[in-house]
Protein backbone atom coordinates (compact mmCIF):
# COMPACT_ATOMS: atom_id res chain seq x y z
CA UNK A 1 0.00 0.00 0.00
CA UNK A 2 1.30 3.47 -0.88
CA UNK A 3 2.24 6.48 1.66
CA UNK A 4 -0.65 8.39 0.30
CA UNK A 5 -3.22 5.86 0.91
CA UNK A 6 -2.25 5.09 4.50
CA UNK A 7 -1.86 8.61 5.28
CA UNK A 8 -5.82 9.69 6.86
CA UNK A 9 -3.84 13.24 6.18
CA UNK A 10 -3.64 13.21 2.87
CA UNK A 11 -6.16 15.04 0.99
CA UNK A 12 -5.55 13.69 -1.98
CA UNK A 13 -6.68 10.53 -0.48
CA UNK A 14 -5.91 7.57 -2.27
CA UNK A 15 -4.81 6.83 -5.70
CA UNK A 16 -7.32 5.47 -7.22
CA UNK A 17 -9.52 7.93 -6.58
CA UNK A 18 -7.13 10.66 -8.10
CA UNK A 19 -7.47 8.46 -11.24
CA UNK A 20 -10.98 7.94 -11.17
CA UNK A 21 -12.33 12.04 -10.62
CA UNK A 22 -15.56 12.54 -8.76
CA UNK A 23 -18.50 10.26 -9.89
CA UNK A 24 -20.64 13.34 -9.98
CA UNK A 25 -19.46 16.50 -12.93
CA UNK A 26 -19.16 19.79 -10.74
CA UNK A 27 -22.83 21.59 -12.46
CA UNK A 28 -23.93 18.54 -11.15
CA UNK A 29 -22.93 18.68 -7.58
CA UNK A 30 -23.46 22.49 -7.23
CA UNK A 31 -27.05 22.25 -8.42
CA UNK A 32 -27.84 18.87 -6.56
CA UNK A 33 -26.79 20.41 -3.14
CA UNK A 34 -27.84 23.74 -3.51
CA UNK A 35 -31.32 23.61 -4.84
CA UNK A 36 -32.03 21.10 -2.34
CA UNK A 37 -31.20 22.61 0.85
CA UNK A 38 -32.75 26.26 -1.23
CA UNK A 39 -35.70 24.38 -0.95
CA UNK A 40 -35.36 22.48 2.44
CA UNK A 41 -34.90 26.75 3.57
CA UNK A 42 -37.43 27.90 1.81
CA UNK A 43 -39.93 25.98 3.64
CA UNK A 44 -38.54 26.11 7.21
CA UNK A 45 -38.63 30.18 6.68
CA UNK A 46 -42.47 30.27 5.00
CA UNK A 47 -43.00 28.73 8.18
CA UNK A 48 -40.42 30.76 10.14
CA UNK A 49 -42.32 34.12 8.93
CA UNK A 50 -46.02 32.63 9.08
CA UNK A 51 -44.76 32.24 13.26
CA UNK A 52 -44.30 35.94 13.20
CA UNK A 53 -46.98 37.67 10.87
CA UNK A 54 -50.13 34.52 11.19
CA UNK A 55 -50.03 31.94 13.06
CA UNK A 56 -50.32 34.11 16.72
CA UNK A 57 -53.63 35.20 15.46
CA UNK A 58 -55.09 32.27 13.51
CA UNK A 59 -53.67 29.21 15.17
CA UNK A 60 -53.57 31.07 18.98
CA UNK A 61 -55.67 33.52 19.70
CA UNK A 62 -54.72 33.63 23.34
CA UNK A 63 -55.93 37.26 24.05
CA UNK A 64 -52.49 38.42 24.58
CA UNK A 65 -50.15 39.30 22.29
CA UNK A 66 -46.91 38.10 24.17
CA UNK A 67 -48.26 34.69 24.98
CA UNK A 68 -49.78 34.11 21.39
CA UNK A 69 -46.15 34.57 20.25
CA UNK A 70 -44.65 32.64 22.63
CA UNK A 71 -46.80 29.89 21.54
CA UNK A 72 -46.15 30.33 17.91
CA UNK A 73 -42.50 30.36 18.31
CA UNK A 74 -43.06 26.97 20.82
CA UNK A 75 -44.18 25.09 17.41
CA UNK A 76 -41.71 26.87 15.72
CA UNK A 77 -39.22 24.66 17.80
CA UNK A 78 -40.84 21.64 17.73
CA UNK A 79 -39.69 21.06 14.94
CA UNK A 80 -36.29 20.96 16.59
CA UNK A 81 -36.90 18.20 18.29
CA UNK A 82 -37.86 16.18 15.57
CA UNK A 83 -34.76 16.79 13.38
CA UNK A 84 -32.42 15.09 15.43
CA UNK A 85 -34.74 12.14 15.19
CA UNK A 86 -34.69 12.78 11.25
CA UNK A 87 -31.15 12.50 11.32
CA UNK A 88 -30.87 9.03 12.52
CA UNK A 89 -33.36 7.62 10.62
CA UNK A 90 -32.14 9.47 7.46
CA UNK A 91 -28.56 9.26 8.39
CA UNK A 92 -29.18 5.08 8.87
CA UNK A 93 -30.10 5.41 5.20
CA UNK A 94 -27.96 7.15 3.90
CA UNK A 95 -25.10 5.41 5.68
CA UNK A 96 -26.48 1.88 4.65
CA UNK A 97 -28.54 2.33 0.85
CA UNK A 98 -26.78 5.61 -0.13
CA UNK A 99 -26.64 9.39 -0.09
CA UNK A 100 -28.93 9.67 -3.51
CA UNK A 101 -31.93 7.85 -2.13
CA UNK A 102 -31.81 9.66 1.24
CA UNK A 103 -31.77 12.75 -0.28
CA UNK A 104 -34.96 12.26 -2.47
CA UNK A 105 -36.73 11.20 0.30
CA UNK A 106 -36.25 13.93 2.62
CA UNK A 107 -36.49 16.42 0.06
CA UNK A 108 -40.26 14.86 -0.92
CA UNK A 109 -41.29 14.47 3.52
CA UNK A 110 -40.77 17.99 3.72
CA UNK A 111 -42.79 19.20 0.39
CA UNK A 112 -45.32 17.84 1.13
CA UNK A 113 -45.42 18.90 4.71
CA UNK A 114 -45.06 22.32 3.78
CA UNK A 115 -48.09 21.89 1.55
CA UNK A 116 -50.53 20.44 3.66
CA UNK A 117 -49.74 23.50 6.16
CA UNK A 118 -51.37 25.47 3.30
CA UNK A 119 -54.65 23.66 3.20
CA UNK A 120 -54.89 23.61 7.20
CA UNK A 121 -58.11 25.12 8.73
CA UNK A 122 -57.82 27.50 11.56
CA UNK A 123 -58.66 27.48 15.08
CA UNK A 124 -61.68 29.62 14.42
CA UNK A 125 -63.12 26.53 12.23
CA UNK A 126 -62.05 23.27 14.13
CA UNK A 127 -61.04 24.78 17.77
CA UNK A 128 -57.64 23.48 19.51
CA UNK A 129 -57.63 20.67 16.18
CA UNK A 130 -55.57 23.28 14.07
CA UNK A 131 -52.77 24.02 15.91
CA UNK A 132 -52.44 20.14 16.81
CA UNK A 133 -52.38 19.04 12.81
CA UNK A 134 -50.23 22.33 12.76
CA UNK A 135 -47.27 20.46 15.69
CA UNK A 136 -47.41 17.23 13.36
CA UNK A 137 -46.70 19.24 10.28
CA UNK A 138 -43.77 21.24 12.22
CA UNK A 139 -43.08 17.88 13.03
CA UNK A 140 -42.83 16.44 9.89
CA UNK A 141 -40.81 19.30 8.44
CA UNK A 142 -38.19 18.72 11.29
CA UNK A 143 -37.85 15.54 10.76
CA UNK A 144 -36.94 15.96 6.62
CA UNK A 145 -34.41 18.44 7.82
CA UNK A 146 -33.18 16.47 9.57
CA UNK A 147 -32.14 14.34 6.99
CA UNK A 148 -31.23 16.73 4.30
CA UNK A 149 -28.73 18.89 5.37
CA UNK A 150 -26.04 16.03 5.96
CA UNK A 151 -26.94 14.35 3.06
CA UNK A 152 -26.59 17.57 0.61
CA UNK A 153 -22.95 18.84 2.49
CA UNK A 154 -21.74 14.81 2.14
CA UNK A 155 -22.98 15.27 -1.73
CA UNK A 156 -20.60 18.65 -1.93
CA UNK A 157 -17.67 17.63 0.01
CA UNK A 158 -17.87 13.34 -1.03
CA UNK A 159 -17.11 14.87 -4.88
CA UNK A 160 -14.88 18.27 -4.04
CA UNK A 161 -11.30 17.98 -5.27
CA UNK A 162 -8.83 17.93 -2.97
CA UNK A 163 -8.00 21.12 -1.06
CA UNK A 164 -11.45 22.69 -2.31
CA UNK A 165 -13.69 20.91 0.38
CA UNK A 166 -14.72 24.25 2.01
CA UNK A 167 -15.68 25.83 -1.20
CA UNK A 168 -17.64 23.21 -2.82
CA UNK A 169 -19.35 22.73 0.90
CA UNK A 170 -20.37 26.12 0.77
CA UNK A 171 -23.06 25.49 -1.71
CA UNK A 172 -25.37 23.61 0.45
CA UNK A 173 -24.76 26.45 2.94
CA UNK A 174 -26.06 28.97 0.25
CA UNK A 175 -29.54 27.22 0.09
CA UNK A 176 -30.38 28.76 3.80
CA UNK A 177 -29.88 32.43 2.27
CA UNK A 178 -31.77 32.03 -1.13
CA UNK A 179 -34.42 30.28 0.75
CA UNK A 180 -34.96 33.20 2.95
CA UNK A 181 -34.57 35.71 0.13
CA UNK A 182 -37.27 33.80 -2.04
CA UNK A 183 -39.55 32.72 0.88
CA UNK A 184 -39.57 36.21 2.29
CA UNK A 185 -39.61 37.70 -1.20
CA UNK A 186 -43.08 35.98 -2.12
CA UNK A 187 -44.26 37.33 1.47
CA UNK A 188 -43.62 40.67 0.56
CA UNK A 189 -45.18 40.40 -2.81
CA UNK A 190 -48.27 39.27 -1.04
CA UNK A 191 -48.60 41.68 1.08
CA UNK A 192 -47.98 44.43 -1.17
CA UNK A 193 -50.89 43.05 -2.84
CA UNK A 194 -52.90 42.69 0.29
CA UNK A 195 -52.00 46.02 2.08
CA UNK A 196 -53.16 46.57 5.71
CA UNK A 197 -54.40 49.58 7.23
CA UNK A 198 -51.66 48.96 10.52
CA UNK A 199 -48.47 48.28 9.93
CA UNK A 200 -48.28 46.09 12.42
CA UNK A 201 -51.07 43.92 11.66
CA UNK A 202 -51.82 42.21 8.46
CA UNK A 203 -54.36 42.81 6.32
CA UNK A 204 -57.60 40.77 6.78
CA UNK A 205 -57.56 39.38 3.01
CA UNK A 206 -53.83 38.09 4.10
CA UNK A 207 -55.09 36.41 7.07
CA UNK A 208 -57.97 34.40 4.99
CA UNK A 209 -56.18 33.39 2.36
CA UNK A 210 -52.68 35.47 1.20
CA UNK A 211 -50.41 33.47 3.51
CA UNK A 212 -51.50 30.45 2.23
CA UNK A 213 -49.67 31.04 -1.07
CA UNK A 214 -46.38 30.43 -0.13
CA UNK A 215 -46.93 26.93 1.50
CA UNK A 216 -48.47 25.82 -1.50
CA UNK A 217 -46.19 27.42 -3.79
CA UNK A 218 -43.78 24.63 -2.46
CA UNK A 219 -45.05 21.61 -4.51
CA UNK A 220 -43.40 23.69 -7.13
CA UNK A 221 -39.94 23.86 -5.95
CA UNK A 222 -39.81 20.18 -4.76
CA UNK A 223 -40.47 19.02 -8.81
CA UNK A 224 -37.44 20.85 -9.72
CA UNK A 225 -35.41 19.93 -7.12
CA UNK A 226 -36.17 15.96 -7.28
CA UNK A 227 -35.88 16.76 -11.50
CA UNK A 228 -32.37 17.35 -10.24
CA UNK A 229 -31.50 14.94 -7.41
CA UNK A 230 -32.77 12.06 -9.52
CA UNK A 231 -29.82 12.46 -11.99
CA UNK A 232 -27.09 12.05 -9.15
CA UNK A 233 -24.53 8.96 -8.45
CA UNK A 234 -23.20 8.32 -5.66
CA UNK A 235 -19.93 9.67 -4.75
CA UNK A 236 -16.58 7.70 -5.22
CA UNK A 237 -16.43 7.51 -1.18
CA UNK A 238 -19.08 5.66 -0.65
CA UNK A 239 -18.85 3.71 -3.02
CA UNK A 240 -15.90 2.61 -2.13
CA UNK A 241 -16.95 2.16 1.56
CA UNK A 242 -19.34 -0.47 -0.13
CA UNK A 243 -17.12 -2.38 -2.41
CA UNK A 244 -14.30 -2.88 0.46
CA UNK A 245 -17.58 -3.76 3.07
CA UNK A 246 -17.00 -0.95 5.34
CA UNK A 247 -21.00 -0.04 5.47
CA UNK A 248 -21.91 -0.65 9.26
CA UNK A 249 -25.13 -2.80 10.04
CA UNK A 250 -26.31 -0.14 12.37
CA UNK A 251 -24.12 3.42 12.03
CA UNK A 252 -26.07 4.87 15.05
CA UNK A 253 -24.71 2.69 17.49
CA UNK A 254 -20.97 2.83 15.79
CA UNK A 255 -20.88 6.25 15.81
CA UNK A 256 -21.61 6.86 19.59
CA UNK A 257 -19.12 3.90 20.49
CA UNK A 258 -16.43 5.28 18.31
CA UNK A 259 -17.15 8.74 17.60
CA UNK A 260 -18.79 10.33 20.64
CA UNK A 261 -16.13 13.28 21.05
CA UNK A 262 -16.95 14.09 17.74
CA UNK A 263 -20.42 13.98 17.79
CA UNK A 264 -20.39 16.41 20.89
CA UNK A 265 -17.42 18.96 19.70
CA UNK A 266 -19.49 19.10 16.33
CA UNK A 267 -23.05 20.04 18.74
CA UNK A 268 -21.37 22.90 20.10
CA UNK A 269 -19.43 24.28 16.66
CA UNK A 270 -22.45 24.46 15.40
CA UNK A 271 -23.76 26.43 18.71
CA UNK A 272 -23.20 29.98 18.42
CA UNK A 273 -24.65 29.76 14.67
CA UNK A 274 -27.91 28.48 15.29
CA UNK A 275 -28.75 31.04 18.16
CA UNK A 276 -26.85 33.84 15.46
CA UNK A 277 -28.92 32.46 12.57
CA UNK A 278 -32.67 32.51 14.14
CA UNK A 279 -32.14 35.84 16.02
CA UNK A 280 -31.20 37.60 13.00
CA UNK A 281 -34.24 35.85 10.83
CA UNK A 282 -36.90 35.26 13.96
CA UNK A 283 -36.74 37.22 16.60
CA UNK A 284 -35.44 40.71 14.56
CA UNK A 285 -38.82 40.23 12.24
CA UNK A 286 -40.76 40.23 15.72
CA UNK A 287 -38.77 43.13 17.36
CA UNK A 288 -38.13 45.04 14.07
CA UNK A 289 -42.21 45.28 13.32
CA UNK A 290 -43.32 45.86 17.18
CA UNK A 291 -44.35 49.70 17.62
CA UNK A 292 -42.46 51.98 19.52
CA UNK A 293 -44.80 52.91 22.15
CA UNK A 294 -47.37 50.17 22.14
CA UNK A 295 -50.64 50.75 23.21
CA UNK A 296 -51.51 47.23 23.74
CA UNK A 297 -49.90 46.08 27.52
CA UNK A 298 -49.09 42.78 26.50
CA UNK A 299 -47.14 44.02 23.70
CA UNK A 300 -43.42 44.84 24.19
CA UNK A 301 -41.81 47.82 22.15
CA UNK A 302 -39.73 47.40 19.07
CA UNK A 303 -38.37 49.75 15.65
CA UNK A 304 -41.66 50.29 15.17
CA UNK A 305 -41.04 49.30 11.03
CA UNK A 306 -43.85 47.93 8.81
CA UNK A 307 -43.56 44.59 7.69
CA UNK A 308 -43.06 45.59 3.83
CA UNK A 309 -39.90 48.16 4.97
CA UNK A 310 -38.27 45.93 8.08
CA UNK A 311 -37.77 42.64 5.56
CA UNK A 312 -36.33 44.88 2.30
CA UNK A 313 -33.94 45.42 5.08
CA UNK A 314 -33.88 42.05 6.33
CA UNK A 315 -33.13 41.11 2.27
CA UNK A 316 -30.42 43.82 2.21
CA UNK A 317 -28.52 41.46 4.86
CA UNK A 318 -29.35 38.50 3.95
CA UNK A 319 -27.29 39.08 0.69
CA UNK A 320 -24.33 39.61 2.99
CA UNK A 321 -24.87 36.63 4.42
CA UNK A 322 -24.94 34.98 0.23
CA UNK A 323 -21.97 36.50 -0.36
CA UNK A 324 -19.78 35.86 2.51
CA UNK A 325 -20.76 32.21 3.05
CA UNK A 326 -18.92 31.97 -0.59
CA UNK A 327 -16.04 34.09 0.59
CA UNK A 328 -16.30 31.67 3.52
CA UNK A 329 -14.86 28.48 1.48
CA UNK A 330 -11.51 29.44 0.31
CA UNK A 331 -11.00 31.07 3.57
CA UNK A 332 -11.34 28.11 5.23
CA UNK A 333 -9.27 26.00 2.64
CA UNK A 334 -6.89 28.68 3.18
CA UNK A 335 -6.64 28.98 6.85
CA UNK A 336 -7.99 26.30 8.14
CA UNK A 337 -11.77 25.64 9.55
CA UNK A 338 -10.58 26.02 12.98
CA UNK A 339 -8.73 28.91 12.86
CA UNK A 340 -11.03 30.92 11.02
CA UNK A 341 -13.79 29.80 13.41
CA UNK A 342 -12.02 30.66 16.37
CA UNK A 343 -11.76 34.63 14.57
CA UNK A 344 -15.25 34.58 13.63
CA UNK A 345 -16.82 33.05 16.94
CA UNK A 346 -14.60 36.06 18.90
CA UNK A 347 -16.50 38.63 16.26
CA UNK A 348 -20.13 37.10 16.96
CA UNK A 349 -19.32 37.77 20.75
CA UNK A 350 -18.13 41.26 20.51
CA UNK A 351 -21.30 42.06 18.20
CA UNK A 352 -23.23 40.55 21.22
CA UNK A 353 -22.39 43.18 23.06
CA UNK A 354 -23.18 46.31 20.82
CA UNK A 355 -26.82 45.23 20.13
CA UNK A 356 -27.76 48.33 22.13
CA UNK A 357 -25.44 50.99 20.58
CA UNK A 358 -26.48 49.65 17.33
CA UNK A 359 -30.14 49.53 17.40
CA UNK A 360 -29.89 52.84 19.10
CA UNK A 361 -28.60 54.45 16.31
CA UNK A 362 -31.84 55.06 14.08
CA UNK A 363 -32.33 53.72 10.77
CA UNK A 364 -28.59 53.63 9.70
CA UNK A 365 -27.19 51.89 13.60
CA UNK A 366 -30.65 49.01 12.24
CA UNK A 367 -29.39 48.76 9.10
CA UNK A 368 -25.45 48.27 10.22
CA UNK A 369 -26.64 45.67 12.76
CA UNK A 370 -28.31 43.47 10.28
CA UNK A 371 -25.53 43.46 7.45
CA UNK A 372 -22.79 42.63 10.61
CA UNK A 373 -25.05 39.90 11.92
CA UNK A 374 -25.57 38.72 8.37
CA UNK A 375 -22.00 38.53 7.36
CA UNK A 376 -20.74 36.83 10.44
CA UNK A 377 -23.77 34.23 10.04
CA UNK A 378 -22.36 33.59 6.36
CA UNK A 379 -18.84 33.47 7.65
CA UNK A 380 -19.53 31.01 10.34
CA UNK A 381 -22.40 28.85 8.36
CA UNK A 382 -20.47 28.77 5.34
CA UNK A 383 -17.23 26.48 6.70
CA UNK A 384 -19.66 23.95 8.45
CA UNK A 385 -20.27 22.42 5.27
CA UNK A 386 -17.42 20.73 5.12
CA UNK A 387 -16.51 20.67 9.01
CA UNK A 388 -18.43 18.51 10.31
CA UNK A 389 -18.56 15.94 7.43
CA UNK A 390 -14.50 15.74 7.97
CA UNK A 391 -15.43 14.84 11.88
CA UNK A 392 -16.58 11.58 10.76
CA UNK A 393 -15.33 8.29 8.38
CA UNK A 394 -17.54 7.98 5.55
CA UNK A 395 -19.16 4.86 7.22
CA UNK A 396 -20.93 6.63 9.76
CA UNK A 397 -20.45 10.19 8.26
CA UNK A 398 -24.08 10.71 7.13
CA UNK A 399 -25.20 9.82 10.74
CA UNK A 400 -22.68 11.13 13.07
CA UNK A 401 -22.90 14.69 11.07
CA UNK A 402 -26.32 14.81 10.97
CA UNK A 403 -26.63 14.29 14.25
CA UNK A 404 -24.27 16.82 15.26
CA UNK A 405 -25.80 19.38 13.04
CA UNK A 406 -29.42 18.34 14.28
CA UNK A 407 -28.75 18.09 17.91
CA UNK A 408 -27.27 21.56 17.87
CA UNK A 409 -30.44 23.01 16.92
CA UNK A 410 -32.22 21.58 19.81
CA UNK A 411 -29.44 23.83 21.88
CA UNK A 412 -29.44 26.52 19.75
CA UNK A 413 -32.39 27.04 17.26
CA UNK A 414 -35.36 25.11 19.04
CA UNK A 415 -35.31 27.45 22.16
CA UNK A 416 -33.01 30.88 20.21
CA UNK A 417 -36.24 32.87 19.75
CA UNK A 418 -38.77 31.32 22.59
CA UNK A 419 -35.43 32.44 25.12
CA UNK A 420 -35.64 35.85 22.90
CA UNK A 421 -38.72 36.95 23.18
CA UNK A 422 -38.66 35.92 26.73
CA UNK A 423 -35.62 38.43 27.35
CA UNK A 424 -37.03 40.73 25.33
CA UNK A 425 -39.42 41.07 27.78
CA UNK A 426 -37.24 40.79 31.39
CA UNK A 427 -35.51 44.07 29.51
CA UNK A 428 -38.96 45.81 28.80
CA UNK A 429 -38.68 46.04 25.42
CA UNK A 430 -34.34 46.46 25.40
CA UNK A 431 -33.01 43.82 23.54
CA UNK A 432 -29.80 43.74 25.24
CA UNK A 433 -30.13 40.59 27.50
CA UNK A 434 -30.75 38.95 23.99
CA UNK A 435 -27.66 39.97 22.86
CA UNK A 436 -25.74 38.84 25.71
CA UNK A 437 -27.68 35.42 25.31
CA UNK A 438 -25.77 35.03 22.19
CA UNK A 439 -22.62 35.82 24.04
CA UNK A 440 -22.85 33.06 26.08
CA UNK A 441 -23.77 30.21 23.58
CA UNK A 442 -20.81 31.93 21.58
CA UNK A 443 -18.27 31.45 24.17
CA UNK A 444 -19.47 27.48 24.14
CA UNK A 445 -18.86 27.50 20.91
CA UNK A 446 -15.32 29.32 21.00
CA UNK A 447 -14.68 26.24 23.74
CA UNK A 448 -15.43 23.47 21.32
CA UNK A 449 -12.94 25.01 19.23
CA UNK A 450 -10.41 25.77 20.98
CA UNK A 451 -10.95 22.04 22.74
CA UNK A 452 -11.44 20.59 18.79
CA UNK A 453 -8.63 19.89 15.64
CA UNK A 454 -8.23 21.11 12.61
CA UNK A 455 -10.07 18.68 9.60
CA UNK A 456 -8.68 20.42 6.43
CA UNK A 457 -5.92 17.67 5.82
CA UNK A 458 -8.45 14.41 6.58
CA UNK A 459 -8.98 12.31 3.86
CA UNK A 460 -12.62 12.51 3.01
CA UNK A 461 -12.57 8.54 1.70
CA UNK A 462 -11.16 7.01 5.01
Amino acid sequence: MSNSAANPLNPAGPPERALAGPANPVSRVVLASLIGTTIEFYDFYVYATAAVLVFPYLFFPTGDATTALLASFAVFGAAMIARPLGAVFFGHLGDKRGRKTTLVAALLTMGIATFIIGLLPTYALVGWFAPLLLVVMRLAQGFAIGGEWSGAALVATENAPPGKRAWYGTFPQLGAPLGFIIANGIFLIIAALLPSDDPSVPSDAFLAWGWRIPFLFSVVMVAVGLWVRLRLVESSAFERAVKTGRVERLPLAAVFRSHWRELILGTFYMLATYVLFYLMTTFSLSYGRAPVSPTDPTVQPGLGYSYNTFVLMMIVGVVFFAIFTLISGPLADRLGRRRMLIWVTLAIIVFGLVWVPLLSADGVGVMAWLIIGFTLMGLTFGPMGALLPELFPTNVRYTGSGISYNVSSILGAAVAPFIAVWLWAVGDGSPFWVGIYLVAMSVLTLVALLIGRETKDVDIER
